[in-house]
């Protein structure tokens, strides 16, 4: 099993939604953040004042799924999340030894 965190500008959430349910993932998680790259933010006029915006909006996403669907997940993620500009986001994925469901006790990949 693997999970794969993917931070991603917040108006690609709902295509990436389709395209991850589309590749038949059911369980997302969505997370808020802020956060900069190698942009490392931008500036912004307010009221004749200039000011540093240092933290862009973001959304994170993190699915565990098993190991057989983690590149198509992936590509589905980048497909949809693309738009060719600064910004786009990040994938990282990492093993997950295991997974328990709490309410049946269920274990392993019947627990995703």
């Amino acid at each position: 099993m693997k999970k794969i965190e993917a931070v991603i500008k917040p108006f690609k959430l709902d295509e990436v939604k389709e395209a991850l349910h589309e590749v038949g993932l059911q369980g997302i998680t969505v997370v808020e953040a802020k956060g900069f790259g190698r942009q490392k933010g931008h500036t912004e006029l307010y009221r004749g004042a200039e000011y540093v915006v240092d933290f862009l909006p973001k959304v994170m996403l993190e699915i565990i799924c098993e190991d057989s669907v983690v590149e198509r997940a992936v590509e589905a993620i980048m497909t949809a999340a693309r738009t060719g500009r600064i910004g786009d986001g990040k994938i990282f994925i990492s093993p997950v030894e295991e997974v328990i469901r709490i309410r049946t006790g269920e274990r392993g990949e019947d627990a995703i």
